[in-house]
Protein backbone atom coordinates (compact mmCIF):
# COMPACT_ATOMS: atom_id res chain seq x y z
CA UNK A 1 0.00 0.00 0.00
CA UNK A 2 1.18 3.43 -0.76
CA UNK A 3 0.51 6.55 1.21
CA UNK A 4 -0.64 9.65 -0.45
CA UNK A 5 -0.74 13.11 1.56
CA UNK A 6 -4.76 14.35 1.81
CA UNK A 7 -6.57 16.37 3.67
CA UNK A 8 -8.93 18.55 5.07
CA UNK A 9 -9.31 21.76 7.18
CA UNK A 10 -12.68 24.26 8.53
CA UNK A 11 -13.12 27.01 10.66
CA UNK A 12 -15.63 26.26 13.09
CA UNK A 13 -17.56 28.00 16.18
CA UNK A 14 -15.12 25.81 18.11
CA UNK A 15 -11.78 26.47 16.31
CA UNK A 16 -9.47 25.47 13.43
CA UNK A 17 -9.92 21.50 12.45
CA UNK A 18 -7.46 20.10 10.22
CA UNK A 19 -6.49 16.27 9.32
CA UNK A 20 -3.76 15.82 6.96
CA UNK A 21 -2.13 12.38 5.72
CA UNK A 22 1.63 12.98 4.78
CA UNK A 23 3.55 10.13 3.33
CA UNK A 24 6.17 9.92 6.32
CA UNK A 25 6.81 8.34 9.07
CA UNK A 26 5.35 9.33 12.55
CA UNK A 27 9.45 9.85 13.76
CA UNK A 28 9.85 12.19 11.15
CA UNK A 29 6.65 14.61 11.76
CA UNK A 30 7.34 14.64 15.35
CA UNK A 31 10.68 16.40 15.10
CA UNK A 32 9.36 18.50 12.15
CA UNK A 33 7.11 20.05 14.61
CA UNK A 34 9.01 19.52 17.83
CA UNK A 35 12.80 20.58 17.14
CA UNK A 36 13.55 24.08 16.34
CA UNK A 37 16.04 23.35 13.34
CA UNK A 38 13.43 21.41 11.02
CA UNK A 39 10.26 23.27 12.63
CA UNK A 40 11.89 26.88 11.44
CA UNK A 41 12.18 25.15 7.86
CA UNK A 42 8.13 25.01 7.17
CA UNK A 43 6.10 27.06 9.82
CA UNK A 44 3.73 29.85 8.43
CA UNK A 45 1.95 31.03 5.94
CA UNK A 46 3.44 30.93 2.15
CA UNK A 47 5.74 33.63 1.94
CA UNK A 48 6.62 34.10 5.56
CA UNK A 49 10.45 33.78 7.01
CA UNK A 50 10.83 32.73 10.57
CA UNK A 51 13.12 34.79 12.36
CA UNK A 52 12.83 33.13 15.78
CA UNK A 53 11.65 30.00 16.48
CA UNK A 54 12.29 28.84 20.19
CA UNK A 55 11.20 25.08 21.75
CA UNK A 56 11.79 23.90 24.90
CA UNK A 57 10.08 20.70 24.70
CA UNK A 58 8.82 19.78 28.05
CA UNK A 59 5.40 20.01 30.26
CA UNK A 60 5.91 23.57 31.13
CA UNK A 61 8.34 24.74 28.95
CA UNK A 62 7.57 27.84 26.59
CA UNK A 63 7.96 28.10 23.09
CA UNK A 64 8.38 31.54 20.92
CA UNK A 65 7.61 31.56 16.89
CA UNK A 66 8.77 35.30 15.39
CA UNK A 67 7.78 35.11 11.71
CA UNK A 68 8.22 37.74 9.21
CA UNK A 69 5.45 38.57 6.29
CA UNK A 70 6.52 39.55 2.56
CA UNK A 71 5.65 43.23 3.57
CA UNK A 72 7.80 43.28 6.24
CA UNK A 73 6.17 43.03 9.37
CA UNK A 74 6.70 40.67 11.87
CA UNK A 75 4.27 39.13 14.38
CA UNK A 76 5.25 37.20 17.25
CA UNK A 77 3.61 33.90 19.34
CA UNK A 78 4.51 31.89 22.29
CA UNK A 79 3.19 29.46 24.62
CA UNK A 80 3.29 26.94 26.98
CA UNK A 81 3.77 22.91 26.63
CA UNK A 82 0.51 21.58 28.76
CA UNK A 83 1.14 17.92 27.45
CA UNK A 84 3.64 15.95 26.09
CA UNK A 85 3.34 11.83 24.57
CA UNK A 86 6.36 11.62 22.00
CA UNK A 87 5.91 10.72 19.21
CA UNK A 88 2.25 10.95 19.32
CA UNK A 89 0.52 13.80 20.47
CA UNK A 90 1.27 17.70 21.83
CA UNK A 91 -1.09 20.45 23.72
CA UNK A 92 0.27 23.97 24.05
CA UNK A 93 -1.04 27.44 24.81
CA UNK A 94 -0.23 30.14 21.91
CA UNK A 95 -0.87 33.61 21.98
CA UNK A 96 0.48 36.72 20.76
CA UNK A 97 3.16 37.55 22.83
CA UNK A 98 5.76 41.28 23.11
CA UNK A 99 9.41 40.97 23.12
CA UNK A 100 10.19 39.79 26.67
CA UNK A 101 7.78 36.39 25.69
CA UNK A 102 4.83 37.53 27.80
CA UNK A 103 1.53 37.11 26.40
CA UNK A 104 0.16 40.56 25.63
CA UNK A 105 -2.31 41.84 27.57
CA UNK A 106 -5.33 44.39 27.48
CA UNK A 107 -8.31 44.73 25.07
CA UNK A 108 -7.96 42.84 22.46
CA UNK A 109 -5.60 39.79 23.94
CA UNK A 110 -6.32 36.23 23.60
CA UNK A 111 -5.38 32.59 23.91
CA UNK A 112 -5.39 29.45 22.08
CA UNK A 113 -5.27 26.03 22.85
CA UNK A 114 -3.32 23.84 19.74
CA UNK A 115 -3.54 19.98 19.89
CA UNK A 116 -1.19 18.01 17.59
CA UNK A 117 -2.02 14.41 17.25
CA UNK A 118 -0.02 11.89 15.18
CA UNK A 119 -0.98 8.47 14.13
CA UNK A 120 1.42 5.98 12.20
CA UNK A 121 -0.36 4.31 9.54
CA UNK A 122 2.22 2.35 8.97
CA UNK A 123 3.92 2.07 5.57
CA UNK A 124 4.94 5.06 5.87
CA UNK A 125 2.49 7.35 6.32
CA UNK A 126 1.81 9.49 8.95
CA UNK A 127 -1.96 11.29 10.08
CA UNK A 128 -2.01 14.75 11.65
CA UNK A 129 -5.23 15.52 13.28
CA UNK A 130 -4.60 19.64 14.49
CA UNK A 131 -6.63 21.52 16.43
CA UNK A 132 -6.95 25.53 17.93
CA UNK A 133 -9.26 26.35 19.91
CA UNK A 134 -9.67 29.80 21.72
CA UNK A 135 -10.32 32.07 18.80
CA UNK A 136 -12.11 35.10 19.57
CA UNK A 137 -14.06 35.59 16.89
CA UNK A 138 -14.94 32.90 13.46
CA UNK A 139 -13.00 35.31 11.01
CA UNK A 140 -9.87 34.81 12.87
CA UNK A 141 -10.22 30.85 13.18
CA UNK A 142 -10.85 31.51 9.56
CA UNK A 143 -7.24 32.91 8.67
CA UNK A 144 -5.68 30.44 11.25
CA UNK A 145 -7.17 27.85 8.96
CA UNK A 146 -5.73 29.41 6.19
CA UNK A 147 -2.46 29.64 7.42
CA UNK A 148 -1.78 26.41 8.45
CA UNK A 149 -3.12 25.15 5.38
CA UNK A 150 -0.22 26.57 3.47
CA UNK A 151 2.43 26.21 6.37
CA UNK A 152 1.38 22.48 6.57
CA UNK A 153 1.41 22.38 2.21
CA UNK A 154 5.27 24.10 3.18
CA UNK A 155 6.04 20.79 5.74
CA UNK A 156 4.62 18.17 3.70
CA UNK A 157 7.85 19.91 0.91
CA UNK A 158 10.10 19.56 3.40
CA UNK A 159 9.30 15.99 4.61
CA UNK A 160 9.47 14.40 0.79
CA UNK A 161 12.87 16.26 -0.05
CA UNK A 162 14.33 14.62 3.49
Amino acid sequence: MTISESGSAEATDRGVQIERVFAAPRDAVWRAWTEAEHFRRWYGPSGFTVLACDIDLRVGGHHRFELQSPDGHSYSTGGVFLEIAPPERFVMTEAPVDDTRQPMTGPGSFSTVVTVVLEDLGSGGTRLTLSQTGWPDPSMAGGATFGWGQALEKLAGQLSAS
